[in-house]
């Protein structure tokens, strides 16, 4: 044989069986819908580029979205129907026979993200779905609300924030976010699952079950294993794959101590005087008497931790960066703020939930800003026809972006992707009004729609307000002008935001603010002129 023959010979038979098993991994099914393709690359882009996802968006997806209303998208190593069009999201919302929720435990079981979330009330579907929403309904869904707890840990995240802007002089921004997030998780451990974490206040890392969840999200959003999560088969091989899982495990047991503890303690100390059952104690009370398993026990207290501190996370992140790059929002709201406390320092869910103007902004938050962006986590029971239209197979994952309709010229009109917060109206029974009906449209989605709506909405809504409240009565800020937002994956929310705090008089909301402007700079000036 002679040596060009050789030299094929070897290269057909080294290259070609990874080369046709990598086409046929990555082939488009036929049966799929005639839709635009987003190009795999781009959701393995973060492997060697820094752009954020809304600069992936613009270039990649807001184009083929808003003309053809859904895109095929490679996501968890399939490709899925991303929809984008309003009538078609309702028909799914709407559909859950059809269109059934279908999370990570379904659709890559072996994956770390199964291993985090398992099966739960977010991604169950049928029998399990209404047992765990039976069970944990009304810890989620309250109608009233306590502010006590909420205004106790707002006051200390803002007490910290302004320490730390003293610790670096007033010509430097501070990061916000670590802080977020110990506050949305101390907030959700006391409201939720009976836990007094106290991770705020302390250094990074000292109460472990909270660094867990930065080390969770560093472990969870690496592109190439959430887009190509076969790898998962492999920990022995690939040692990050081994300590991602051994990461889950750990945060799986450290939450299930710490309740188990709670819950011994609970039922030691039970007199007639019982606290006010939380969302923890009706899941320890359907595993004891054996409604739901060990292994249910588990995941819903996990998606629960979750869900309840990340997604106010986010949003309170994204209200950082939008309101200092608006004095003008800011000092509107603290007008309004100010009035209000003046004659309820401590206000009531009932004296939030009755501020118009703060309404509206977390509201324009949440459309501009909605902490989950992005969500495939449905599955085609039988051949379907989304909206009477696009024909979906049997098997296909289905999903939505959320960012992709609010910020549609089409479904918002030419302004969709500024922030004005009067579009949503002038009282607070026009805002809420206007919120019911967007969301049945399928318009406005950050809190999912239907009967799978998220159920701790209201809570979310009054966590965001009330720590408005308090900040706006202490300080003013605005963005450091060396900081660049760049949004994260998964979600529409910056990666953390520096600011420039000033504190303020409850007196004297604009005191000292022109001299601030002036040791800061031209960038400070500018912005506070901004309308």
């Amino acid at each position: 044989m002679s040596m060009p023959s050789i030299v094929l010979s070897t290269f057909l038979l080294l290259f070609l069986p990874p080369l046709l098993f990598l086409t046929w991994y990555l082939h488009i099914p036929r049966a799929l819908p005639n839709l635009p393709k987003i190009p795999i690359y781009v959701s393995i882009l973060g492997l060697w580029s820094s752009m954020g996802q809304d600069e992936i968006y613009e270039r990649w997806f807001r184009t083929p979205l808003e003309n053809h209303g859904a895109v095929l998208v490679w996501f968890a190593g399939r490709w899925s129907v991303l929809v984008s069009r309003p009538d078609w999201l309702t028909d799914m919302f709407r559909n859950e026979q059809l269109y059934a929720k279908a999370g990570s435990q379904i659709k890559i079981p072996h994956a770390v993200i199964a291993t985090l979330v398992g099966d739960n009330i977010i991604n169950a579907h049928g029998e399990n779905w209404r047992l765990y929403t039976n069970t944990m309904k009304a810890g989620l869904q309250k109608k009233v609300f306590d502010t006590t707890s909420l205004l106790k840990q707002s006051r200390k995240l803002v007490d910290v924030l302004i320490d730390l802007q003293k610790g670096v002089g007033v010509d430097k921004g501070i990061l916000v976010n670590d802080d977020v997030q110990k506050w949305a998780v101390d907030v959700m451990g006391e409201n939720f699952l009976d836990l007094d974490l106290k991770s705020l206040g302390q250094p990074n890392g000292a109460v472990r079950i909270e660094a867990l969840q930065s080390i969770i999200k560093a472990t969870l959003f690496k592109p190439m294993y959430f887009s190509f999560p076969d790898l998962d088969h492999f920990p022995w091989l690939l040692p990050s794959r081994k300590r991602a899982y051994n990461i889950m495990h750990e945060f799986d047991n450290r939450l299930y101590a710490k309740i188990m503890t709670m819950l011994d303690k609970r039922n030691q100390t039970k007199s007639n005087e019982q606290s006010e059952e939380m969302v923890s104690h009706m899941l320890g009370e359907a595993y004891t008497s054996g409604r739901i398993t060990e292994k249910q026990f588990r995941d819903n207290l996990k998606i629960t931790f979750l869900t309840a501190h990340e997604n106010a996370q986010q949003l309170v992140t994204s209200m950082f960066w939008q309101l200092g790059t608006r004095v003008d929002i800011q000092d509107r709201l603290r007008s309004e703020i100010l009035c209000t406390a003046k004659t309820h320092p401590n206000p009531s869910q009932e004296i939030i939930n009755n501020l118009p103007y703060l309404t509206a902004v977390v509201l324009e938050l949440l459309r501009l800003f909605p902490p989950v962006c992005q969500l495939i986590n449905r599955v085609a029971l039988q051949p379907a026809l989304l909206g009477g239209e696009l024909p979906i197979p049997k098997g296909t994952f289905v999903g939505w972006n959320a960012w992709a309709v609010h910020s549609n010229p089409a479904v918002w009109g030419e302004d969709a992707r500024e922030f004005r917060a009067e579009r949503w109206g002038e009282s607070v029974e026009e805002m809420q009004g206007r919120f019911r009906r967007e969301t049945v449209r399928g318009t406005y989605i950050p809190f999912n729609a239907h009967k799978r709506k998220c159920l701790g909405q209201g809570f979310a809504l009054l966590q965001v307000k009330i720590l408005l409240f308090v900040l706006l009565g202490r300080v003013s800020w605005v963005v450091d002008p060396e900081y660049r937002l760049k949004m994260t994956p998964v979600c529409c929310s910056s990666d953390g935001v520096y600011l420039m705090l000033i504190l303020i008089g409850w007196d004297s909301c604009t005191a000292g603010l022109s001299g601030y402007f002036d040791r800061v700079g031209v960038f400070m000036k500018r912005l506070s002129s901004t309308g």
